[in-house]
């Protein structure tokens, strides 16, 4: 399981011309499922998206986690993040889970977070969605598990 963090002042997600999720502070989390994932996949991504430190201290040093700094996550499904790009000049998707399985994983993930009682918001799975943010630095992360 795959997520790419982006540390955001502010993310949504539109889907026919409708705001479906978005977030003030906090992480636009990219998630991508791959074949072999499971829900303790799905738990150890989690606990390491919501326990990364990537946000500042008084100090400005990277020492707080999403929870400590008072933020929130936008979670949007994302399938090419499982993609094999390593030959070629069209992408491979045979590494990612099946549809079905990929969306199970991507709900389990959004119950675990919000389970640890952080403000979740998501995308819509499988949908043609457009994504907004602005990047906090930039700082961008790839958590693979």
């Amino acid at each position: 399981m795959i997520a790419l963090i982006q540390r955001v002042t502010h993310a949504s997600v539109v889907v026919d011309e409708q705001v479906i999720g978005q977030i003030r502070g906090g992480l636009l989390v990219l998630l991508g499922v791959e074949k072999d994932d499971n829900e303790q996949t799905a738990k150890r991504l989690c606990d390491k998206v919501l326990g990364y430190r990537i946000f500042s201290d008084k100090q400005g040093k990277m020492n707080l986690n999403v929870q400590q700094a008072g933020g929130s996550l936008l979670v949007v499904s994302q399938f090419t993040l499982a993609a094999d790009t390593k030959k070629g000049m069209r992408p491979s998707f045979s590494g990612g889970a099946e549809p079905t399985r990929a969306e199970q994983l991507y709900e389990h993930f959004i119950d675990l977070s919000r389970q640890q009682g952080v403000v979740t918001e998501t995308g819509q799975f499988a949908a043609d969605m457009q994504v907004s943010l602005t990047n906090d630095g930039p700082v961008t992360f790839w958590l693979q598990v």
